[in-house]
């Protein structure tokens, strides 16, 4: 038999460093963009390379962690607490109902403006920055995510996996 509990605390633990990673990279950016107006084309343009490496690893994480969101934990989770569902639509709607994710709308416009970075490969500067700009600006959407799923485990009373 599968233990539900302890895939969902590895799958929790993995999903920590995620979060731990993103977090570091979002206050490189804090302390960037306190430097220099880092959205304007022409000044993206001039920036160092370590330092628009930071917004690729920022961007990979935002990536990651939505994906394992969305693939790994929701479904875990709904299992542990016995709800059932099957497809990604089912698990997508009632984690909302839940209040884990907001709503279904921002989650789906925070993978497509990341899809538009990661798989278009925007011709245009400016809406390859506004889709940037916006990632960055949901980073606290993000860890409302994964407090959610910390808050969701905890309510259901599964050990101190919500702890960690």
């Amino acid at each position: 038999m599968i233990d539900i509990e302890h895939i969902v605390a590895e799958r929790i633990a993995k999903l920590d460093r995620h979060i731990t990673a993103f977090t570091a990279y979002k206050k490189l950016i804090d302390q960037l963009m306190l430097e220099k107006p880092v959205f304007q084309p022409d000044l993206f343009e001039q920036l160092k390379p370590e330092e628009k490496a930071i917004f690729d690893a920022y961007l990979k994480r935002f990536a990651s962690i939505q994906d394992y969101l969305g693939a790994k934990i929701f479904p875990a989770i709904l299992d542990l607490a016995g709800i059932g569902a099957q497809s990604l639509s089912e698990v997508l709607a009632i984690i909302e109902k839940e209040g884990i994710i907001d709503n279904l709308e921002t989650w789906i416009g925070l993978r497509e403006a990341r899809n538009h970075l990661e798989h278009d490969y925007p011709a245009e500067m400016e809406q390859a920055l506004l889709d940037l700009q916006f990632c960055i600006n949901h980073y606290t959407t993000i860890m409302n995510y994964y407090n959610n799923v910390k808050q969701f485990i905890a309510k259901y009373g599964f050990g101190n996996h919500a702890d960690s």
